[in-house]
Order: C-alpha cells, then sequence, then structure tokens
C-alpha cells in the first residue's frame, strides 16, 4: 500500500513575493503591462476554486488614457491620480447570470436549476465567488511579476452604466485593481496586521 506524499511548501522567495514582502502601491514605474500578460494572467487564476466551479468573475482591462477618462467621473476624487497613473485598471465585476453557464462548467448535476427564479441565492454566489477570485487575480498578477493597487474608492452604479449598461446589463461592479510595477520609492512603512491570537481560535 502507498501513500501519497504531501504538497511541497512554496519557496521562502515565492511566499515573500505573494504575501510577506507584497504591498499595495500607488505610484508606479514607467513601464508598460503588455497584452500577452493580461492573458497570462487570466489563464492562471482561472483554475483557482469557485463554488460550483461557477466562475461568476468579469475583467474589463483599462489600458488606455481614452479608457481611463471614461472612468473617471465613477472615481472618488483621491482615486483620480492612481488610476491616472497605473498602466492597466482591472474593473472586476461579476455576471448575475453566471448560472447560465453552468451546464457547460458544472454538467455532472442540474446546478443552473438551485439559482433559477432565485435572485438572492444569485447575488450572494456572484458577489461572494467574483470576491474569491479577485483575491486569486491579485496573487496571480504577483506570481507574474505585477504589483497591485485594489480600489473600493467609486460609484459603482456610474461604473456599471459607463462600461456594461445595455450591452452587459448582467454585469455588476465589485472593485478596482490597478496594474503594474510598483515604485517602491514611494511606498509608506507598512502597516501592522493582527496577531494569530486576535484573529485565530482553535477548537
Amino acid at each position: 500500500m502507498t501513500s501519497e506524499l504531501p504538497h511541497a511548501a512554496l519557496q521562502t522567495a515565492t511566499l515573500d513575493r505573494l504575501f510577506r514582502e507584497a504591498r499595495t502601491y500607488a505610484y508606479w514605474q514607467d513601464r508598460p503591462v503588455s497584452d500577452d500578460t493580461l492573458h497570462e494572467l487570466y489563464e492562471l487564476m482561472k483554475f483557482a476554486p469557485t463554488s460550483m466551479n461557477s466562475n461568476p468573475l468579469r475583467i474589463t482591462f483599462l489600458r488606455t488614457p481614452e479608457a481611463k477618462a471614461r472612468l473617471k467621473p465613477a472615481l472618488a476624487e483621491g482615486n483620480m491620480p492612481k488610476v491616472e497613473a497605473a498602466p492597466v485598471t482591472a474593473i472586476l465585476a461579476f455576471d448575475r447570470r453566471f448560472f447560465d453557464k453552468l451546464p457547460e462548467l458544472y454538467p455532472h448535476v442540474d446546478a443552473r436549476a438551485l439559482f433559477v427564479g432565485n435572485e438572492p441565492f444569485q447575488e450572494e454566489t456572484a458577489f461572494r465567488n467574483s470576491s474569491i477570485q479577485g483575491g486569486y487575480f491579485i496573487l496571480a498578477a504577483r506570481a507574474l511579476g505585477l504589483d497591485c493597487g485594489p480600489l473600493s474608492g467609486f460609484d459603482n452604479d456610474k461604473v456599471d452604466a459607463l462600461f456594461f449598461g445595455k450591452d452587459k446589463p448582467n454585469y455588476r461592479s465589485n472593485f478596482l485593481c490597478n496594474l503594474g510595477y510598483g515604485d517602491d520609492s514611494k511606498l509608506r512603512p507598512r502597516g501592522p496586521r493582527l496577531s494569530f491570537e486576535e484573529a485565530c481560535e482553535l477548537i
């Protein structure tokens, strides 16, 4: 009888890059982010788990000054210069009709039937799982050498009207995330985190 060995832990440098030394950036180097890198980012993060393989996240990458200008009326004033300076700003949204894809994504049971006509369940599942996918998005970006600046200071209704409107009426913005190569020289000292004892309980 054989048993599988546990997965090896990631190397310290990788853990540092993803977590311990990773920062939230508001200032950026003058370096572009290629479309190939954005494709690679999605192709990496899409494999992380979601409830019933629902995959409700939908991403709009704003790469041009014109696209950024469209977003500006929806931003809190303090976030405007951050978006203008970032090479890319991603709108991370969720599709309220994500369950229409379940026959393809989760074919072994009729999962779609669980959501039809149950709007609170649709909204809860879409929001929770798109938020989880947003976390995967940040980790995937860091794994590819990018830095991130997630943002929540914006008007959801305005973003949805400006970028989704009649073409994608079931999309709802969740949060924004600037992408690029951060300027370390302008980082503030890192804020503290809660200790294990403050945040966790062993039962």
